[in-house]
């Protein structure tokens, strides 16, 4: 397999978009959009072990290799990213706008699909914010005054992940003398970059505090976007965290202690919060808070105890392919049964990857769960107490938000009917979907063997697997019986009181001020102006991926020059 097969599933999405920008060449481009994935996942499955591309003349001199991390983030990005794209295909059918979503699709996929190979941190820091900046063209896509807000949210919080990654990357860079990953990865971390870096990627993982765009997006973004914002955008913030700290190499005790503290806030935070809402797609992004949670559980516990990195490094990795399966064919799935009904068939279906998710016996969560929970339970006191009783509960929270999406699910769409005109489209759905449920069933089944898979699928384990889903259904039951109703919580969360906190504080910064100033940065007149100007920037959207369309070309040119 020659080296260009390397940088041609980076290049080919971003060479589509001006396909699907031009009318001339519209057709085309969006025939071709939903298979620009393909080259990604075949390089994941078949490139050679050692596979590496050096372009010197491009950035500080990129390096693009695949190793075992990367190829395992490939092949499920590039798997998500294709299926996602084939099921977008039918949903934006009838879509006026459907060129833009695609640009701005193909851009983020571009992004996402490279930093799974990005080898030095200019090429990484370059991806990452293209499918961070890309991204929120998904998010505002539908115009609506809600997915404006969110995308408010989201490009604040995009900007200043950012500007914390630059700082971080210098910091780590600088004291390193090096740009190339592995050695970063290898060398010593001062507190100032790591607090930087952990915090930085941290916003795209969704660590409490930092997760707030994540409810608001997800609900207003089209559904073939939240399958990939969830599903494998989050495990790029993931993989920088696998990238650039010293894992297994340098304890950082402090910084492990704080990120094992973040993640099971997290999951409870998570639990807590999709529990008291009503919109499906917003008690998935409540979700995803709360598994990403057990990822960071184990990227600290990786920081606290360096002798540990070779069980929990498989066992994370295993965890980020489940929950990408699992959470986009959830997005999915609820998008389908939006306009085919909630038919038993299509019920059931969807039951899998929740059973996934709640970490049923035998199922690709169970495998994931057990194999983390055992390589944390050999870290020093007084963690394995402690998680022994908090892990099971987090369990038993994820079961329950899996019982909460399927009861919400036939409440709001058993009795309403499919949208008009939407059988065409739902045709055409039906094939990504079920390949993405099964692929979230049967593919971590189909991983090498992990270390410590005969432990976990002893019959004590299984077992213990069982309870979690069991308990969550009786539960459950208990609550329709009793007609009893969560709390509603606003999509957000801590975001509403400090939104309302800052209102409050201008409000009476405005009265302090003497009555000539007071039509300045806070009056009427930019009050007036700001829808005008909001309808500006959307208006922009085309430039911008004309913009991304002319970066792709120039980097294609630096690659020859290279």
């Amino acid at each position: 397999m020659g080296a260009a097969s390397l940088i041609l599933p980076i290049l080919l999405p971003l060479l589509i978009v001006p396909l699907v920008l031009f009318s001339a060449s519209r057709a085309m481009g969006l025939r071709l959009a939903p298979w620009a994935p393909l080259p990604g996942l075949i390089l994941a499955l078949t490139a050679p072990a050692d596979s590496h591309l050096d372009l010197p003349g491009v950035l500080l001199g990129t390096s693009l290799g695949l190793d075992a991390t990367g190829r395992l983030f490939l092949l499920f990005t590039a798997l998500v990213w294709l299926l996602a794209g084939g099921f977008a295909h039918g949903w934006l059918r009838d879509d006026a706008g459907k060129h833009r979503f695609w640009a701005f699709f193909l851009a983020a996929q571009a992004g996402n699909i490279g930093v799974c190979l990005a080898m030095d941190a200019a090429s990484f820091y370059l991806l990452f914010a293209l499918m961070s900046f890309a991204a929120y063209g998904l998010v505002v896509h539908s115009g609506t005054v809600e997915a404006l807000r969110a995308g408010r949210v989201y490009l604040t919080m995009a900007v200043l992940g950012e500007a914390l990654l630059v700082a971080g990357m210098l910091l780590a860079v600088g004291a390193a003398d090096t740009h190339r990953l592995v050695d970063l990865a290898a060398a010593p971390l001062a507190g100032p970059a790591a607090i930087l870096l952990i915090a930085g990627f941290g916003i795209k993982v969704g660590v409490p505090l930092l997760h707030m765009w994540l409810p608001l997006a997800h609900p207003v973004a089209p559904v073939p976007a939240s399958a990939v914002l969830s599903g494998v955008m989050l495990k790029a913030g993931l993989l920088g965290w696998l990238r650039f700290l010293p894992l297994g190499t340098h304890a950082l005790p402090e910084a492990g202690a704080v990120l094992m503290v973040a993640g099971l806030a997290a999951m409870f935070l998570g639990v807590g919060a999709g529990l008291a809402q009503r919109n499906p797609k917003v008690l998935l992004a409540y979700s995803s808070v709360s598994q990403m949670g057990f990822m960071t559980l184990g990227v600290g516990a990786g920081l606290t105890a360096p002798a540990l990195w070779p069980l929990l490094l498989p066992a994370v990795g295993l965890y980020a392919l489940h929950h990408a399966l699992a959470k986009s064919a959830l997005f999915l799935g609820v998008g389908l049964i939006r306009v085919r009904g909630a038919h038993l068939t299509y019920l059931a279906a969807l039951a899998l990857p929740a059973l996934a998710l709640a970490g049923a016996p035998l199922s690709s969560g169970m495998l994931a769960k057990i194999q983390l929970k055992i390589a944390l339970a050999k870290l020093a006191a007084p963690w394995p107490d402690l998680l022994a009783g908090l892990l099971p509960l987090a369990a038993l929270g994820t079961a329950l938000l899996m019982a909460r999406l399927l009861w919400l699910i036939r409440d709001q769409y058993a009795t309403v009917e499919p949208p008009a005109g939407s059988a065409h489209i739902a045709s055409r759905l039906d094939i990504p979907w079920l390949l993405l449920v099964l692929a979230s069933v049967g593919l971590v089944w189909a991983m090498p063997p992990h270390p410590l898979l005969p432990q976990a699928l002893s019959p004590g384990t299984v077992l213990d697997a069982a309870w979690p889903p069991l308990v969550a259904t009786a539960l459950g039951f208990a609550a329709l019986r009793l007609r009893w109703r969560a709390p509603m919580l606003p999509p957000g969360d801590v975001l509403v009181p400090l939104l309302r906190g800052l209102a409050d504080l201008r409000r009476h910064a405005t009265g302090a001020l003497p009555k000539w100033r007071i039509a300045l940065p806070v009056g009427s007149r930019t009050a007036a102006r700001s829808p005008q100007l909001e309808a500006r920037l959307r208006a922009w959207g085309t430039a911008g991926a004309l913009w991304l369309a002319l970066l792709a070309a120039v980097i294609a040119l630096l690659a020859g020059a290279g």
